[in-house]
């Protein structure tokens, strides 16, 4: 995934937002790899790690013999990401500057895990097909990406729709699909996996750190709109005052964008070589 398709902010500013995402995720996320069947020793590859909370919950759940290769396109990211797995003392992180479509793994790895990745790519399908080359036979990819469309609020937020029509068309001039998860299991089956399961979940509530992820996705994604010409910065900056607002009034309700979970197998038979 080349920089200019993806439409967030990087760097220290795009890491915080992550971080906080990551923390109202990690529930869901956790659900997740307990279902597909993360256990010790394994080798995994998080691809697109971001700030690295999910590759520092997967280094201790596979410990101490399993491993994480954690790769990110941001290089400022990864070396925010491999302080804090030293803070939290895990020494079975490697942490590589990487991009998933020119990566050429080989079946070296259990599990492959992306979250909110496939969503910017042009070709989600060449990524799966590198993600299943990576894996041994018998191996799970396991993607978690959204369908920005299921957002929903009480009361209604005109700030809301405009901040998720602005979302969408930028990610769509990216080149990407800012509503890719119903599309996830026929992705995992055109890219060769077996025995595909889904699901689905939304984080919501009217207080906590999910109430602001909407307001601070706008102003991570300001550039990108202001660069494709959707929008002027000031009224960007009047709709992140309202979300602000919205987040911050007692009793409203706010979600994340619906988030669809899917995980599919390698053939036990498969013996596929990186192209």
């Amino acid at each position: 995934m080349e920089q200019t398709n993806y439409i967030i902010r990087g760097g220290i500013e795009g890491t915080e937002r992550l971080r906080l995402l990551s923390r109202v995720m990690r529930a869901t996320t956790s659900g997740l790899l307990d279902r597909v069947g993360i256990r010790p020793g394994m080798a995994c590859l998080e691809v697109g790690c971001g700030s690295g909370d999910v590759a520092f919950d997967l280094a201790r759940r596979i410990a101490p013999q399993g491993r994480v290769v954690a790769t990110d396109i941001d290089q400022i990211k990864l070396e925010l990401a491999s302080r804090e797995a030293g803070a939290q003392q895990l020494s079975n992180i490697e942490f590589r500057l990487s991009d998933i479509m020119q990566d050429n793994h080989t079946q070296e790895f259990d599990l492959v895990h992306a979250r909110f990745i496939l969503t910017h790519l042009p070709s989600p399908e060449g990524a799966l097909t590198k993600m299943r080359h990576a894996l041994r036979p018998g191996g799970v990819v396991v993607i978690e990406d959204i369908d920005f469309r299921g957002h929903f609020c009480h009361p209604d937020s005109p700030a809301l729709w405009r901040y998720i029509d602005l979302y969408t068309q930028a990610v769509q001039r990216r080149g990407g699909d800012a509503n890719i998860g119903p599309r996830l299991p026929a992705l995992l089956e055109g890219a060769g996996f077996e025995t595909i399961h889904m699901n689905v979940v939304q984080p919501a509530g009217t207080t906590g750190e999910i109430k602001l992820i909407s307001a601070i996705t706008m102003e991570n994604i300001a550039g990108a709109i202001v660069a494709e010409g959707l929008a002027t910065q000031d009224e960007i900056d009047r709709i992140v005052a309202e979300l602000y607002e919205y987040a911050g009034t007692f009793g409203t309700l706010s979600s994340a964008p619906r988030i669809v979970e899917a995980w599919g197998y390698q053939s036990l038979s498969d013996s596929t070589r990186s192209v």
